[in-house]
């Protein structure tokens, strides 16, 4: 008995001690339109600090955010903190009209939560219309005080983010998209930390360098914060070692090329072991819709040797270029992401209490009776549209979804998101054009607390093909496999990975195909699940799964926070 009090003892001395080391964090956002000069022409963009991007926030394993967000914008905004699991404080996720109703201009809103047991790189932006594209930045997890890295502690830290600029009000082309039906202009430059690089014009003086000593091994993280477009990141002549992405770690693995769809996050070590000079470091479209307009250019940063010998006076030594996949390699890209595992066997939920099937893609509206001609620029005189299991996603504008399940107020959404397709079709082949115009409305997926979600989320090609990058608020989930062409349970069941199959919180769905995902539904409130390509879920490619209280108060959502924005 004495031996049991004793390791009792330890064990609640060792839980003060983690609660102790944990840190809480205070920050102040200022949304704000602030003049930003980028290919040679100066516009206002909405920034926050006056940052583009914004700040980095660093924090630890078990550390809590209390982040004070005041809007001096003339736009609603709300901030979502990508990829964090927040259990139980689903007020802070930010989605706008799911877990809250946007900060009007004038206003504010604190997010407050708490990181638990996820380490690495995630980050936060805007999640109402396309603010997103200049309001984000990176939210860095270290490991626990006094735990380190499951990989020798590199030497420095940087952080790439990725990014899409427009010559123009990024809010702006998309209400002009909306009002015509059609696609959204395309972007006139990628960026790394908000620079697109010297192969743009007015870029060069600008360009992001990156600095190492010869020898020394680095850690990078990258961040896809591009609104619309998967990427392809080298750099020139060096060999990446994936160790982590999407705040968790992974089975480390070398590879030339990262692709990344937008959201998603991976961190690789990098070792300075080639000639001292100056190498690129490059990111450019994968774009695997067949046809459709993208932004066809490259951006670049430089990984600059502090040893390089200094050019001759005059001399413009231009860094070495890596050969850059071509933008519809599809093969490359299936290599990438079927690479990753986790670093160890995992307890993958067995016994499935949702088989849940999703099909995911565009689809198109017919002009509406007595519409002018204008506004039904889609193909043929359509409107674009997008959908999940023939559903295309509306957002309320009166009460969040979250708020109005809480409140339990009828009429704002319905729980009958159908399981599976209402009509079985040839997903990938020639879709009957009586399925191209899906059905608009609020429906969610409602869960059980503690119930196992297992979900094959089917690409389509009404339309076009394409790769999709789907996300789900407040879970991380097993990646268990990929394919192409019609999931079929008889033939793709045994290429499921139930011993290591990867954690993230954005999968990527594959040109033509299917990926299969499974996760326990252990964190109650309402969570949004859509496509992170921004222009598809204006569009409503996305719907959310209502998950109901537990048992007890550790279970059950908090209570809504007194300064919740109101409708």
């Amino acid at each position: 008995m004495g031996g049991l009090s004793i390791s009792l003892c330890s064990c609640f001395i060792l839980l003060l001690l983690s609660t102790a080391n944990a840190k809480v964090h205070y920050h102040d956002f200022v949304v704000q339109a602030t003049p930003v000069k980028r290919l040679c022409k100066t516009q206002n963009a909405i920034t926050v600090n006056g940052m583009f991007p914004g700040p980095t926030l660093e924090v630890n394993n078990g550390d809590t955010l209390v982040v004070n967000v005041v809007n001096r914008a003339q736009y609603n905004v709300t901030i979502h903190w990508h990829g964090v699991r927040q259990i139980r404080t689903g007020w802070a996720d930010g989605p706008e009209f799911v877990t809250q109703c946007p900060i009007r201009p004038g206003g504010s809103y604190t997010y407050r939560f708490t990181i638990r047991g996820q380490e690495g790189t995630l980050w936060w932006h805007a999640h109402s219309s396309w603010l997103r594209a200049t309001v984000y930045g990176a939210l860095i997890i270290r490991p626990k005080q006094g735990d380190s890295y499951p990989f020798q502690k590199p030497k420095r830290e940087t952080a790439l983010l990725l990014g899409e600029w427009w010559n123009a009000d990024p809010i702006a082309v998309i209400r002009q998209a909306t009002r015509t039906g059609a696609a959204p202009n395309v972007s006139d430059a990628y960026t790394i930390n908000g620079q697109p690089g010297d192969l743009y014009n007015c870029s060069s003086k600008d360009t992001l360098i990156v600095p190492v000593d010869s020898g020394e091994t680095n850690l990078v993280r990258v961040v896809n914060a591009a609104l619309n477009q998967q990427l392809f990141l080298k750099i020139a002549n060096h060999k990446l070692t994936v160790v982590a992405a999407d705040a968790s770690y992974v089975k480390p693995f070398t590879t030339s090329v990262l692709m990344l769809g937008p959201g998603q996050t991976t961190d690789i070590l990098i070792t300075a072991d080639q000639p001292p000079a100056r190498y690129y470091i490059a990111a450019r479209a994968y774009a695997s819709a067949q046809g459709a307009p993208f932004d066809n250019t490259t951006t670049t940063a430089i990984l600059e040797y502090k040893s390089a010998p200094c050019p001759a006076k005059g001399a413009n030594v231009k860094p070495v270029m890596p050969r850059m996949p071509a933008f519809n390699d599809t093969a490359t890209a299936t290599a990438f992401t079927t690479s990753f595992r986790s670093p160890g066997r995992v307890e993958v939920p067995t016994k499935i209490d949702h088989n849940l099937f999703f099909t995911v893609g565009l689809g198109l509206n017919n002009c509406p009776p007595g519409a002018s001609s204008s506004t039904c620029q889609g193909p043929n005189g359509t409107r674009f549209t997008a959908s999940m299991n023939n559903v295309s996603f509306v957002l309320p504008s009166t009460l969040s979804l979250l708020q109005a399940h809480q409140q339990r107020m009828p009429g704002v959404f319905t729980t009958d998101f159908p399981a599976s397709p209402p009509v079985r079709f040839d997903y990938t082949g020639n879709v009957s054009r009586s399925l191209w115009q899906p059905v608009p409305g609020t429906k969610l997926y409602k869960v059980r607390y503690g119930e196992t979600v297992q979900l094959v989320l089917q690409g389509t090609s009404i339309f076009t093909a394409e790769n999709h990058p789907i996300h789900l608020h407040g879970y991380d989930f097993y990646i268990l496999a990929e394919g192409f062409g019609n999931f079929n349970p008889s033939r793709d069941l045994g290429k499921f990975n139930l011993i290591d199959p990867p954690l993230r919180n954005t999968a990527s769905v594959p040109v033509g195909g299917w990926t299969v995902i499974r996760f326990l539904a252990d964190n109650p409130g309402v969570w949004l699940m859509h496509c992170h390509l921004d222009v598809h879920i204006g569009w409503g490619l996305a719907t959310a799964f209502l998950v109901d209280n537990g048992v007890g108060e550790l279970e059950t959502l908090e209570a809504p926070p007194p300064d919740l924005p109101a409708c």
